[in-house]
């Protein structure tokens, strides 16, 4: 059998044996868990202009909060947060944090990656669930999903969220149209460069959840890049097993003009091929994107910087 073709079966039975999914409730499954593996856990939203959707997420995780599922719920809210999210999000019973006020010598904060890595600096838990602040009908089962198979037992350390994304335009419904780039830009590099994560249902996905000392010990890209470079990190040092997925159901949020998903795809294309060959794929490199929007061509800086593992920077912060 060729090599790809072996790369693509080991995708197939990763599948099968790293697949969770539950249809336990969510506050009972994680309060028993919580218990029984003796972990803690904290619940991560990044949030930029919500505010008509994270009033309702926060408060469902606020919810297993105060059932004793999980420790704590923390909304990074961005700088450019221009209507009352951050308002909201405090009304909701969630601890909110301003992105800019964490680790603030690495000066403003670049985009969500950005936000998802200083979060690590304001909460404490064992294991880490992020989850957006922009999905609409939010369900708890989420934060459950995800941080199933962490406390299991098994030699986990990454949870992708596996769900379905409709894409919805006035009267249109398509019952998995969403997602467009993850189908059009990850999906193709991931089976060209990583043939054994070609089975990972949402590459992208915002919802997944990670050990938090192995977490610390990986960089993470500002911007769009993060989520997709940190499934590659994660594969390279620990392996395919070391990554799962959790069937969440449906997922609902905002779709992005077609305009700035190519900017968006840009820029997940050179996270991956940063990891496929960093001298040539260098991140200091082809920062600038060109697309038209109304006929006129539109000149972009996409930037994607790269931070340091979080437990570096607590070592230096420690030892100075």
């Amino acid at each position: 059998m060729a090599a790809h073709e072996q790369s693509l079966q080991a995708a197939r039975d990763w599948a099968t044996r790293r697949t969770y999914r539950t249809d336990e409730p969510a506050g009972e499954m994680l309060a028993r868990l919580r218990e029984t593996s003796g972990q803690s856990i904290s619940v991560v939203i990044p949030a930029k202009s919500c505010a008509s959707t994270i009033g309702d997420v926060a408060s469902r995780c606020v919810e297993l909060r105060e059932a004793g599922a999980v420790d704590e719920v923390v909304v990074i809210d961005a700088a450019a947060s221009s209507d009352g999210t951050a308002q909201v999000a405090a009304d909701a019973g969630a601890t909110v944090r301003q992105e800019d006020d964490l680790l603030p010598e690495f000066g403003p904060a670049i985009g969500k990656g950005d936000a998802m890595w200083r979060a690590q600096a304001a909460v404490t838990g064992d294991v880490i669930v992020y989850v957006d602040g922009d999905s609409e009908g939010f369900d708890p089962g989420f934060v459950a999903g995800l941080a199933m198979p962490l406390l299991s037992g098994e030699p986990v350390r990454l949870v992708k969220g596996a769900f379905r994304r409709p894409f919805a335009s006035g009267e249109l419904r398509l019952a998995d149209g969403g997602g467009r780039v993850s189908e059009l830009a990850a999906r193709p590099l991931l089976n060209l460069f990583f043939p054994e994560l070609a089975a990972v249902q949402q590459p992208l996905a915002g919802e997944y959840a990670a050990r938090a000392d192995a977490l610390a010990a990986m960089p993470f890209l500002t911007g769009y890049g993060a989520e997709i470079q940190l499934l590659l990190d994660f594969y390279k040092r620990f392996g395919l097993d070391s990554v799962a997925q959790s069937d969440i159901g449906e997922r609902v949020n905002p779709h992005q003009p077609l305009h700035d998903l190519g900017a968006m795809a840009f820029a997940v294309s050179r996270a991956i091929l940063s990891r496929v060959d960093p001298e040539r794929h260098g991140l200091e490199r082809h920062r600038e994107f060109v697309n038209y929007v109304a006929g006129e061509a539109v000149l972009r800086d996409v930037p994607l910087v790269e931070r340091p593992p979080y437990a570096e920077v607590m070592e230096r912060s420690h030892g100075a």
